[in-house]
């Protein structure tokens, strides 16, 4: 389990190491490794999800590790309250941002998935999903050729495995 300490309250995952394997290695040592702390949720869309883990206050991005394999056909479905990793178009470049599902988004399954691959899911909110609510519901604008931003930051303060 991983515990993301955040401006809104403490947010808990439970990783699922059994079918993502990787993925949920990669998270871990991005934990491990302190790269989450004094993050932001940089993209939040209330119906749909809160993205984080890739930029700190003023959308400064992270350098990150190398990508990692894509691991959606681990049959975990992009269901409320589950959390994925964000990637580009490339299947395969998932590194450290993720996202915790909001509402249930089944097309972002490999098997509805448009490009065939879809978004791995990794884990769970265990609890927090109170916290969730509260940060899907922030008021958000643009920032730069961002969209979906939070106006004032949601700031992950520490991130720790439990």
């Amino acid at each position: 389990m991983v515990k993301l300490h955040t401006n809104h309250g403490v947010i808990t995952l439970e990783l699922d190491a059994e079918k993502a394997p990787q993925t949920v290695a990669n998270f871990l040592a991005y934990v491990e490794a302190g790269h989450y702390n004094n993050t932001i949720f940089h993209r939040v869309i209330g119906n749909f999800m809160i993205q984080g883990g890739g930029f700190e206050p003023g959308m400064k991005q992270k350098d990150t590790q190398a990508p990692i394999k894509n691991e959606s056909a681990n049959g975990l479905s992009n269901t409320v309250g589950t959390v994925a990793m964000a990637r580009t178009s490339d299947p395969h470049s998932a590194s450290s941002q993720f996202f915790i599902n909001v509402g249930n988004n089944l097309f972002l399954d490999k098997d509805q998935a448009q490009d065939g691959w879809g978004y791995c899911v990794f884990g769970r909110v265990s609890e927090g999903m109170d916290v969730v609510e509260k940060i899907k519901a922030v008021r958000t604008g643009r920032s730069g050729f961002h969209q979906d931003v939070p106006v004032e930051d949601v700031l992950i303060e520490r991130a720790e495995v439990a």
